[in-house]
């Protein structure tokens, strides 16, 4: 499935769960015929009760309730829960579920990173944001920063569409050596209100997303700002940053200092030797975990989505972004990102960077690639089918077996 960019859209850009969950609220509860949502992370919290409120007051006045959660992510769900949406009418899946094996989660890789909400096929939220209560600033030290955008317009209906897909799709199994990658569509007349839905799959668009940064990088003529959450990419992106910034391109990158996960910042420090000396700008944001996966460039691109710059996202999960050609969202994102360097986030300069013994450099490489590369390595292998399964009411949670469909980009991942 090939998307284009699509002219005449209406982006609103929305910050954290106190601008994200009331919008989403209400445009649930204005719905007429139709939501379907997919996520990574669903919590039973006071977000998670809030949507399933909702779900359950459309459901019961006769709108198609959707929804999809990852086997992995959102794997803690109550049978209570789940029932309660069910018996309403919601037709409730897991992507790839699977027992857990002493204790653990196996369901690792291959993850359904995208968190995707359409409504009445006519509007449509994509971002970062999970359905739990750590997205409120009320939340505490953990509270999460983040980004997503409501659509309207053109590009609303290739969401749609491929939303459908994903969700009624015949199963079939891709091999790794059947893939053959389509050239994601580029914008070389930019105007305004212009949207391109692109998503990764493990089929055709498994380097979409990584080809749009890729060129995005190499064509910016002023300055660029990437914030992204987990960012450990591979150096063909490391390389163009530094490209760019070699030619007079302003090149700043905001990454976690204050990361809910211990090795993220590990990771992201083991790359300081490489950038900062050829001229990047990286800023870590320390007032709490960022979370968002964000970008812009010059003064007209953008783009806003699921989609981190590390192994995960960018060589197995199914992730979603909108890139956004319009001078007023970039502004506006801009203006939000800068807000955050000023405020809250510590520049790295070369004093601060490790000192490059023989010994940091081996074990850099040796990380390096060992992380990069491990989830590709993971994707080569044969790998089960990843299943849709379709909760069926009562609950019935030891009979995983009704309506299982795969996404057009099966065998692929999250």
């Amino acid at each position: 499935m090939n998307m284009e960019w699509r002219e005449g859209n209406k982006i609103t850009l929305l910050e954290n769960g106190e601008e994200f969950f009331p919008r989403l609220y209400d445009r649930i509860g204005r719905a007429e015929t139709e939501v379907l949502l997919e996520t990574f992370i669903l919590f039973e919290d006071k977000v998670g009760l809030a949507l399933q409120e909702n779900l359950i007051a459309a459901a019961q006045r006769g709108v198609k309730v959707e929804v999809m959660v990852d086997g992995y992510g959102s794997a803690n769900l109550s049978e209570g829960y789940i029932a309660a949406m069910t018996t309403a009418g919601i037709r409730f899946r897991f992507f790839d579920p699977r027992p857990a094996f002493m204790g653990m989660r196996t369901n690792m890789f291959r993850r359904l990173h995208r968190k995707t909400v359409v409504v009445d096929g006519r509007i449509a939220f994509i971002g970062g944001i999970n359905f739990s209560a750590e997205h409120y600033s009320d939340y505490g030290a953990q509270a999460k920063q983040d980004y997503a955008v409501e659509l309207e317009g053109p590009v609303v209906a290739d969401i749609h569409r491929y939303t459908l897909e994903t969700l009624y799709s015949e199963a079939r199994q891709r091999n790794w050596w059947g893939r053959r990658s389509k050239l994601p569509a580029y914008n070389r007349q930019p105007g305004e209100a212009q949207a391109l839905f692109v998503f990764r799959d493990n089929d055709e668009h498994d380097t979409d997303i990584e080809r749009h940064y890729l060129d995005m990088l190499r064509t910016a003529k002023q300055d660029v700002i990437i914030a992204n959450a987990y960012f450990f990419p591979g150096y063909r992106l490391l390389k163009e940053m530094r490209n760019a910034a070699r030619r007079g391109v302003r090149v700043k990158l905001i990454v976690q200092g204050e990361p809910d996960m211990p090795i993220v910042k590990v990771g992201a420090r083991m790359l300081y030797n490489y950038l900062v000396p050829e001229g990047v700008m990286i800023y870590e944001y320390r007032r709490r975990p960022l979370h968002g996966k964000v970008a812009v460039k010059d003064d007209y691109w953008s783009t806003v989505g699921s989609s981190n710059l590390d192994p995960l996202s960018l060589s197995l999960n199914l992730e979603a972004n909108v890139m956004i050609h319009d001078s007023r969202f970039n502004g506006l994102l801009r203006d939000k990102l800068n807000r955050l360097i000023a405020e809250d986030c510590q520049l790295i300069d070369e004093s601060q960077v490790p000192k490059q013994t023989y010994w940091h450099l081996a074990k850099s490489v040796v990380v390096f690639h060992f992380l990069r590369h491990f989830p590709a390595w993971i994707g080569w292998l044969p790998a089960h089918t990843p299943k849709l399964s379709l909760v069926p009411p009562p609950v019935q949670p030891e009979i995983e077996t009704q309506d299982r469909a795969e996404p057009e980009n099966e065998g692929a991942k999250p």
